[in-house]
């Protein structure tokens, strides 16, 4: 079993200490997300565990608690997602500089491979355009090489739920070929710097330019790493369409998150 920790909320950031309570007690309960009445129990014990896999923007707060985890025989990996927007779109996360220098440290603490990069999401707008996206990957991508080999890239899901708030910043939905055409040149960029670079959750099929679908919660980099393969090879039917993630069991839960971007579908709308 893998465990997602979490697409829902920013665990490592807020919530570390309370999830090295439950590997600690064996076992977590989870809140049906549909039916907050509904809880569900899933074992934590180290053997029943393919996985844990970290999704997070600041997991700074989870340093300390990493050697505990690993003593008690858990393989993990993070998904740090690192953008490079202002605080009128990410007002609780730290600021870009800061969190580089933790995705330089967390990649020096547990190795490059076990650290991915998520560009996620993709926010177009009438400043922040091809030209400005092409420029702020390429910073990032620099000051990661070497730190990491992997990166994914998605565009931003036009959520029902995230209309109102985004609205402050007068967004749009770039088209298929203006999407392909970015994601190029981030692909080159990528390269450059050391990375292959993944699209997530999108049909197009980008391998023209060096880019394949990808999975953030991914089975063959968690059996190429850990030495043991997820039980199951079944694709989450719960995600997007185009989503090729494995089987998981999500921990987290919605409208916990304090970070309070703009984007972000695991919030509550207004």
């Amino acid at each position: 079993m893998i465990i997602s920790a979490s697409r829902r909320t920013d665990i490592p950031a807020f919530y570390g200490q309370w999830l090295l309570s439950c590997l600690q007690a064996g076992e977590v309960a989870v809140r049906n997300p549909v039916n907050p009445k509904q809880t569900s129990r899933f074992s934590l014990l180290p053997e029943d565990v393919d996985a844990l896999v970290f999704w997070t923007k600041n997991p700074a707060p989870m340093f300390d608690l990493l050697p505990e985890i690993d003593a008690m025989g858990y393989f993990y990996y993070f998904l740090f997602t690192l953008t490079p927007y202002d605080s009128l779109i990410e007002p609780g996360v730290p600021a870009k500089s800061q969190r580089i220098d933790v995705f330089l440290r967390l990649s020096d603490m547990i190795g490059p491979e076990k650290v991915v990069w998520r560009y996620d999401p993709v926010i177009m707008t009438d400043a922040m355009n091809h030209e400005w996206h092409t420029t702020a990957f390429r910073t990032i991508s620099e000051q990661l090489a070497g730190s990491t080999g992997r990166c994914i890239v998605s565009f931003l899901d036009d959520y029902r739920k995230i209309r109102t708030r985004m609205r402050k910043i007068d967004y749009f939905l770039p088209d298929r070929h203006a999407m392909a055409a970015l994601a190029c040149d981030f692909s080159s960029i990528a390269h450059h710097n050391g990375m292959d670079l993944f699209t997530c959750g999108h049909a197009e099929d980008l391998s023209h330019c060096g880019i394949l679908h990808g999975s953030c919660i991914d089975r063959n980099l968690i059996a190429r790493l850990s030495g043991r393969s997820p039980k199951s090879n079944a694709k989450d039917r719960g995600q997007r369409r185009h989503c090729g993630c494995a089987v998981s069991r999500d921990i987290g839960e919605y409208d916990t998150c304090r970070h309070g971007c703009l984007y972000c579908y695991a919030m509550g709308s207004g």
